[in-house]
């Protein structure tokens, strides 16, 4: 009866050792992507989703110098290469236009994170503002938190 007493922690112990090797093996939630090319520069535009945000239907159009790139519905995410340089970033504004940028320098072989928000047009400081006054809004986030958010997002990929 002495034996078994020794036997089972023992049994026990190796099978708890043994456990990990059986599990499958987990996969990062992000699909590898590959790094910009020599003398380019990454932004990723992020569409979190709100408590606030009364515009989950809209998929607004971003620009870069004016130019469209994509669609970027809530919930959802995507980046795209620029050569180095300055460009100027807006979002489409369903509502009022306000002319609200993020002008960003662009260095080769850097990532920046634009984030695109529906804000209360008050909340950024344009008079006059009121209930009826809410757009989006473009803004550079800071990379810890912006890729913390990457993992729960939708990625579309590069546009």
């Amino acid at each position: 009866m002495r034996n078994y007493r020794l036997i089972a922690p023992m049994l026990l112990s190796v099978g708890l050792v043994a456990l990990p090797a059986l599990l499958p093996e987990a996969h990062a939630a992000l699909p590898e992507v590959q790094s910009p090319a020599p003398g380019m520069a990454r932004v990723w535009f992020l569409r979190t989703s709100g408590l606030t945000d009364s515009s989950a239907g809209a998929a607004p159009m971003l620009f870069a110098n004016g130019t469209p790139l994509a669609a970027l519905p809530v919930g959802s995410e995507f980046f795209h290469d620029f050569p180095a340089g300055t460009y100027r970033f807006t979002v489409q504004p369903y509502g009022p236009g306000t002319g609200e940028a993020d002008t960003v320098q662009l260095a080769a072989g850097t990532q920046t994170y634009l984030e695109v928000n529906w804000l209360a047009g008050w909340e950024e400081g344009y008079p006059g503002s009121g209930p009826t006054s809410d757009r989006f809004f473009i803004q550079t986030m800071a990379p810890q938190p912006a890729e913390a958010y990457l993992a729960d997002l939708t990625n579309l990929g590069a546009r």
